[in-house]
């Protein structure tokens, strides 16, 4: 899908929108803000703070987030949450998952969430602040697939088409079964944002032979045997809407493919083997997402987002 002429803002990057007064977007050229004036990986010696392609993997105490506030606050941003929400989810989740991010994402800053539902009448009665807001995305018959991930992603993507490209200058994509319990801020902001799996990067951070990937040659989601960088999560992706919709064209371009071929393979497959080509330019440490049924390892200092298993 072509480019709209929006430009993302990064951290480290230093091109930012705005939105013009028609309510449209415009890009100015800023002072870039360097990793080294927010971003003090030495500060955390235990832990991969890096990649070999130089993205920075957030973890408590890497960032100093007045930097980043001072930054962000003079740029009045708008970032976007989509959550997904379907049968049991909107009864026994989201409203949990409301409340706890209204307490904890993007405080101070301009949040709109997109609630991807289907159906209305469930919908829990939650009191949002002055700079939050919601909107409630209805799936169509269009939208629906047998693969709940593949549903999520076909009506996410059109709605970015739409009108969140418009409305937002970054988006979280994230599933309702998940609770945030400490402060989820600009740190997390990029161009593309990956979540790094919490269990996979716990029991082995050198090698990735041994990672889940997609490994048949025929299926798009293949990473070829010996390849590979990290294990990341589909608990939740981000970046510019034009990031996050690439992201999903690939995704569907991959479902259809093997489709055609009498393949499949999971969401989490094509998502890795999407950042394997388009590599992100931030990663989330294990302390936004992590299954509270495992054992805290030391290095997680505060668990940003619990996952709420079925088990829970």
């Amino acid at each position: 899908m072509g480019d709209d002429g929006q430009r993302g803002t990064d951290a480290g990057g230093s091109e930012h929108v705005e939105r013009a007064p028609d309510g449209g977007r415009r890009s100015h050229q800023r002072k870039e803000l360097r990793h080294s004036e927010w971003f003090h990986p030495s500060k955390r010696p235990d832990v991969l703070t890096s990649t070999t392609w130089h993205a920075p993997v957030i973890w408590e105490g890497t960032f100093d987030r007045r930097v980043l506030d001072d930054y962000y606050q003079n740029r009045n941003i708008t970032v976007g949450l989509a959550v997904f929400a379907v049968g049991r989810f909107v009864e026994e989740y989201l409203e949990l998952f409301l409340q706890s991010a209204e307490k904890h994402f993007m405080v101070g800053y301009k949040v709109t969430f997109y609630l991807i539902v289907d159906v209305l009448y469930a919908f829990p009665n939650v009191n949002l602040g002055p700079l939050r807001t919601f909107k409630i995305l209805r799936l169509t018959s269009e939208d629906w697939a047998s693969d709940l991930n593949l549903t999520r992603m076909r009506s996410l993507g059109a709605h970015i088409i739409r009108h969140i490209s418009k409305e937002v200058d970054f988006l979280f994509s994230m599933a309702a079964n998940q609770i945030f319990q400490g402060d989820f801020g600009v740190e997390t902001l990029g161009q593309s944002v990956a979540q790094l799996h919490g269990w996979w990067y716990f029991r082995n951070t050198q090698n990735a032979k041994d990672f889940p990937y997609e490994r048949r040659p025929r299926s798009a989601a293949c990473i070829p045997l010996g390849e590979g960088d990290y294990y990341y999560s589909g608990a939740i992706v981000g970046g510019t809407p034009l990031k996050v919709l690439h992201l999903i064209d690939e995704y569907l371009k991959g479902v259809a493919h093997d489709t055609n071929n009498r393949l499949n393979s999971t969401y989490e497959s094509y998502l890795n083997r999407h950042f394997f080509l388009h590599k992100p330019t931030k990663l989330l440490s294990p302390e936004y997402n992590w299954d509270p049924r495992f054992r805290l390892p030391k290095q997680i200092q505060y668990v940003k987002v619990a996952w709420l298993s079925q088990t829970y």
